[in-house]
């Protein structure tokens, strides 16, 4: 009977987890569309150059070299293609030296392979690229050279700059519009930082610490989200200076990193708010009056967030128009920032407030004000 009982549960939470499975492989193959047919144009048309123009017999690493410098990366995507296209040419070449001065034997193998993962570990602190490239040490010695190519042994390092000159030209060329994945990293955060603050003004609202902890916990998490915008913003920078055609979009990419850079700022300045906020709140340390105002500038401050949010979302003509209503919303926002006008007697309020200060100083820099201009719209305390 208590196996009956426990069987549709059971199965229910299989079928749940299939499901989910299920939904995000097909999410992240959808995403995969346009890497998966870079890569398979990287590794043919690499393959084809060199035994139909360069007339090798079977180049295999120049296909290995063009797939393993693409690949599947969050990574900036300049700079990676051209270390690990780099990394693939120097280990097959350290290879190829090894196994005409050596010869293919045990001791040759064991030297090429420990080489290859050192430096593959030079070049990347992840473990795919040191499994791959001691893969191709392991080819290199197994696989007997071509003897009637005119590099004689070699002819495999020059199918490994083949295969990187190939996905380098790939990265370049492929229409990508490098302010996509900036604008949604950055809106991603933001909108993150707005559902903290709308947690944070219920906190205070409902004397409910344990809202702000839900802020505070929202904000630490976000970190990871900061250091993938931090990569997609670098990786747009890179791709704005080599390829001529998004060359037009350097100074929008430059402008979002230092948005980027003050969203970053921005969050860190909200987990010190919702921390305060949480003692604050276990204290019991606001009058009624005092409460209310505070919960009503935290949903300002939220507003603000969001049309920041909708500001970053537009990389066209609007965007202009709409970092400087957020401008004007935060500049409104922060002349109100004094404990007095707020009702607010207690030492732990004014702390609040002190700490909003900083936190609309930062947002008002992410719209493009300055250090100055942002701290001048204060009010004197």
């Amino acid at each position: 009977m208590t196996t009956e009982r426990s069987s549709p549960p059971l199965l229910a939470r299989a079928r749940r987890f299939t499901e989910r499975r299920v939904r995000v492989g097909v999410r992240r193959m959808r995403r995969s569309v346009v890497p998966a047919a870079q890569m398979t144009v990287a590794g043919v048309g690499a393959y084809t150059i060199a035994e139909q123009v360069l007339g090798h017999d079977d180049p295999l690493f120049a296909a290995i070299a063009a797939l393993i410098a693409l690949g599947f990366t969050k990574e900036p995507r300049m700079r990676k293609v051209l270390e690990v296209s780099v990394g693939c040419t120097l280990g097959i070449l350290i290879g190829d030296l090894l196994l005409h001065q050596l010869g293919s034997n045990l001791g040759t193998a064991t030297l090429v392979l420990f080489l290859s993962i050192m430096l593959a570990r030079f070049l990347d602190s992840g473990p795919v690229l040191a499994m791959q490239m001691g893969l191709q040490a392991l080819l290199v010695v197994l696989i007997p050279p071509p003897e009637a190519a005119a590099l004689g042994p070699f002819t495999r390092s020059l199918d490994a700059i083949i295969g990187g000159a190939v996905a380098m030209a790939i990265t370049l060329l492929t229409p990508k519009d490098p302010r996509r994945e900036p604008i949604a990293e950055l809106k991603s955060v933001v909108d993150a930082m707005t559902a903290s603050l709308r947690d944070v003004a219920e906190a205070v609202r409902n004397s409910d610490s344990r809202q702000a902890w839900h802020s505070l916990i929202r904000c630490r998490g976000l970190q990871p989200q900061i250091d993938e915008l931090r990569n997609a913003v670098r990786s747009a920078k890179e791709l704005t200076v080599f390829s001529p055609a998004y060359r037009k979009h350097r100074h929008y990419v430059r402008h979002m990193a230092e948005v980027a850079d003050q969203v970053d700022l921005s969050v860190r300045s909200m987990r010190v708010v919702a921390r305060r906020v949480i003692s604050t709140v276990d204290h019991a340390s606001l009058s009624d009056g005092a409460v209310e105002n505070l919960a009503a500038v935290l949903d300002e401050f939220a507003e603000c967030s969001l049309l920041l949010s909708q500001a970053v979302a537009e990389p066209g003509s609007a965007y202009t128009r709409r970092m400087e209503t957020a401008e004007d919303a935060l500049s409104a926002l922060a002349q109100r920032l004094h404990p007095k006008s707020l009702g607010i007697g207690t030492l732990e309020g004014e702390t609040v407030v002190l700490l909003l200060r900083t936190l609309v100083v930062d947002m008002l820099q992410a719209t493009g004000a300055s250090h100055e201009d942002a701290r001048d719209q204060l009010p004197e305390l």
